[in-house]
């Protein structure tokens, strides 16, 4: 079974019955959806960090934004494609937009995600 970059399997984009956003892709908990593509879901994050805090998803599931990345270079740019539809859609003028890949960054659901986070001033460094 292939593995992502942190030795962990990824199933090259099948959902997984233990993935919080494969069940909301298929339905099977509910999000806040504020846009929606073929490959993308986008929907607002449940501890929002910003006045504007949205997940973007691609549908299929991988692990990580480098396995993602690796593995379909055209599903990872739909994904940022989408964030800006979503700063767009939100009005935001100046926004961020991070993907946390591997624990030590903050990752905590194992499928790919974009965060947009935006409607206050951000700092940097960030964190």
């Amino acid at each position: 079974m292939p593995q992502d970059l942190y030795g962990r399997n990824d199933m090259a984009g099948e959902p997984q019955d233990d993935c919080l956003f494969c069940k909301i892709v298929a339905g099977q908990i509910p999000a806040t959806i504020v846009r929606e593509t073929d490959t993308t879901l986008a929907f607002r994050d449940i501890n929002p960090q910003a006045p504007t805090h949205v997940l973007v998803i691609p549908k299929a599931h991988y692990e990580t934004a480098a396995a993602l990345a690796a593995a379909e270079p055209q599903l990872a740019a739909d994904v940022l494609g989408a964030t800006q539809a979503v700063a767009e859609d939100e009005k935001l003028e100046s926004y961020r937009t991070v993907f946390n890949t591997g624990s030590g960054a903050g990752q905590t659901v194992w499928h790919a995600h974009a965060h947009v986070i935006g409607g206050r001033g951000l700092h940097w460094p960030p964190g």
